[in-house]
Formats: C-alpha cells, structure tokens, sequence
C-alpha cells in the first residue's frame, strides 16, 4: 500500500508540474486530449466495465453535453463555462430516457441499442439545423489564450472522475453493480433492483461523459455532429481505451487513454514525420492489431495484467544476462 501511495504521489506531482516545465503547447495538447480520454474511458468501464453493460454508443453523451455547452452558449448567450458545468447534467437527463428504453434489452442487444441510439442522435444533430446548425457546426470564441488552463481543468476533471468512481464501487451501490455484472437473475433473486442500479450507474457514466464533451466544446470551440457523434472517434475509442488498459479496473483507463492517444498521435504524424504520409492513414490498422494483441496476450489489459508483464519482463532480462555471460565464456 505504501508503495501505490507513493506512486500516486509521484504521479499527482509530476502532472501538476507537466504544463511548467514542458512549455511546447503540442505535447500540452497531447495530454489534455489524453486526460479528456481518461474521463471518457473510466465512465465507459464504470457502465461496461463494473456494470456488464457494454455500451457502442457513448458519443451520443458525449455529444450531447457538447452540444448543451455549445447551445447555452450561441442561443442563450450563456458564458460557456456555464455551458460546461451544464454538460453533464443534460447528459443524464438524456441518460434517463436511453436507460428507459435499452435496459428493457439484455447482452448484445443492449450493445446494439446504444449503437444505434448513437447514430440517431448523429442524425438529429445533422439535420434539425435551427437548433445545433447541422453540418456548420457551432464556433465559439476560446476563452483563454494559453493551454495551461484548459490542462488544469482537464486535470481536476480526470482527478474527480477517477476519485468519484473508484468511492462509488466501494460503496454498496458498487457491490450491485458487480453482482449485476455477474449474474443479473441471481442478483435480482436476491432482492437487487437491477434496472434501479444499472440506471445509477449510466447516470454516472453519462454525466462524465457529457461533462468531458463540453470541455471539449470550450477547448476546441468548434463542434459538428460528425465529430462528437462519431461511432469511430468517440465510441470504439472508448472502448480501445478501456480494452488496452484493463477493463474494471480503477487506473485501466487512464493508462489505456495516454496509450492510444500516444499510438494514434504518432501514426497521424507519419512517425513525426520520419516514414512515408500514407503511414498516416494507418492508425485504424494498428489500433486493430493492438486489439487483437491485448485480446490474445493480455485479456486483462495493461493494469489488470500489469504482474504478468513484469513476470515476463524480468524474464527477458534475466536470459539475456545469461546469455551475455555465455558469450563471455
């Protein structure tokens, strides 16, 4: 325990200090997308993750804490940071009508519903142009200059989500949800409202979810419903994120978001512009293949798998100490 506090000290530290000492507003940006990804993926693995209710449409909350940021603010003429503590909120109003209608589904076609309900939300938002402006999108004015406060509310942001959910599934409501999880007839045997604790905790995950899309919205200051409705750049991330990280796990996400983020980055630069541009169309194929890697070689992910890893780390060293010493002789 010692050491995981020390580590979380290390780790507090070193994220408060980063915008500081590193003054190059690329890599800020790198991270304060990276810290958003964090928000997303741990309220994904909250309802998937902790729950067992794996949804392929987080965008459509997302998308619309986004687009309640954005309208408060181009509509109302409310301050968009107004809009943004807004987001959320509206999110799990919205949350309420989905839970209504997709808890009546079990399994896969729970999964199905969330994905099509996604792509109905897409489409609202294309084409009911009086209200989000469709295809034009909705352009605000950035209210700062410098990513140094964006970086910091990202951060309080990902700090609150990851301490929120890591106090709830050690509460009684994180013990039903896990008992859901695992088998939601013999939870409800037992006296468990499981349509009452599935629908708490998609409250919570969309509530972080719309909440990280209109940080976005005021990060950005530009929206339209091909972005922050978007199956591929919104949902599937979600899931890549909490896959490769390690799903229901606490810290899964987190490490899951900087490493895709990180993957996704270096393949859209065409390695930094060391290989060929089509290497920059290829970030889709690789995050494929780190799927199907995880999904083989480590189910868990990287945190739920961290202690194999290691094993297999020291494994490495050690024959090639001994190796090296062969040689010698």
């Amino acid at each position: 325990m010692k050491t995981k506090h020390l580590s979380l000290i290390i780790v507090g530290i070193v994220a408060l200090i980063f915008p500081l000492v590193v003054p190059s507003d690329y890599y800020r940006h790198l991270v304060i997308i990276a810290l958003m990804w964090v928000v997303i993926g741990s309220a994904w693995n909250l309802l998937a993750g902790y729950t067992g209710q794996v949804s392929f449409g987080h965008a459509m909350f997302f998308g619309v804490g986004a687009y309640a940021a954005g309208i408060f603010a181009t509509k109302l003429q409310v301050s968009a940071w107004w809009g943004m503590l807004l987001g959320g909120p509206v999110a799990m109003l919205f949350a309420l009508f989905v839970g209504w209608v997709c808890f009546r589904l079990r399994g896969p076609y729970f999964a199905l519903a969330t994905l099509a309900g996604g792509e109905i939300m897409r489409l609202v938002a294309t084409n009911w142009e009086s209200l989000t402006e469709g295809m034009v999108g909705i352009l605000l004015i950035q209210s700062f200059r410098s990513k140094v406060p964006y970086y910091y509310i990202a951060l309080g942001l990902a700090a609150l989500c990851i301490f929120v959910i890591h106090t709830v599934m050690r509460s009684k409501w994180g013990y039903y949800f896990v008992s859901i999880r695992e088998d939601q007839d013999a939870a409800e045997s037992l006296g468990i409202n499981t349509t009452l604790y599935k629908n708490i905790s998609l409250l919570i995950s969309a509530f972080f979810t719309g909440t990280a899309g209109a940080f976005y919205m005021n990060y950005m200051a530009f929206i339209d419903p091909h972005v922050v409705f978007s199956l591929h750049y919104i949902s599937i991330m979600a899931i890549l994120v909490g896959i490769v990280g390690g799903v229901a796990t606490h810290m899964g996400p987190a490490v899951g978001a900087f490493i895709m983020v990180g993957v996704q980055e270096t393949f859209r630069s065409a390695l930094f512009g060391l290989a060929p541009k089509w290497v920059s169309q290829a970030h889709a194929l690789v995050f494929g293949l780190i799927v199907i890697f995880v999904i083989l070689f480590m189910a868990n992910g990287v945190v739920g798998d961290w202690a194999k890893i290691k094993r297999h780390v020291f494994r490495i060293k050690a024959n090639g100490v001994h190796l090296s010493r062969d040689r010698e002789k």
